[in-house]
């Protein structure tokens, strides 16, 4: 099976980049290691409607990314199937051109759709000013995505070995530099 786990935001918006900020973590702190599978990791950053391409070679998606919660608070992790979106969520990042959501509907409406599982956070929303730090609600809130997105793999069999421990406040400083 090919697994995607695609980080999406914008990384200029401070917590609104948590998702492109997450993949770069990954790739950089984690080895996914199965002898079945295969885990790519890759940060759609706001390209939305041109990831369409991609994610339809997968099998499974995991999507890192901002999502609205009525009455959440900054920092509330939540994850959910794509194909279950609890009517409490209105999963859609403010600073992003085109929603993450509306692409995955234009999948859908192919018929195209993998399986997609959402890992998301409440972000600390900012105006106009650009800001490549991150609330501390987001940064404690980017360690359960983690273990969320591990756990999530394990299902698979898929082992997640640790290689270092670059903190996520430090790839936000440099993300807009890096490729997953």
């Amino acid at each position: 099976m090919k697994i995607l786990i695609l980080g999406i935001g914008n990384v200029l918006f401070g917590d609104e980049g948590v998702g492109a900020h997450l993949a770069h973590y990954l790739e950089k702190n984690y080895e996914f290691i199965s002898d079945k599978h295969k885990v790519d990791i890759v940060d759609g950053g706001t390209l939305a409607q041109r990831l369409i391409p991609l994610i339809v070679e997968y099998d499974l998606v995991i999507v890192m990314d901002c999502v609205n919660v009525k009455d959440g608070n900054i920092g509330d992790v939540y994850f959910f199937d794509y194909s279950h979106i609890p009517s409490y969520i209105t999963w859609q990042g403010s600073a992003h051109e085109v929603e993450m959501l509306q692409t995955l509907q234009m999948i859908e409406m192919y018929g195209d759709m993998p399986t997609t599982k959402i890992v998301g956070v409440i972000p600390y929303v900012i105006g106009e000013d650009s800001t490549f730090n991150m609330t501390d609600e987001v940064i404690k809130a980017s360690e359960l995505m983690v273990k969320t997105i591990i756990k999530e793999l394990e299902k698979y069999d898929i082992k997640a070995v640790k290689k270092d421990n670059i903190p996520i406040q430090e790839i936000a400083k440099e993300s807009f530099l890096l490729k997953a």
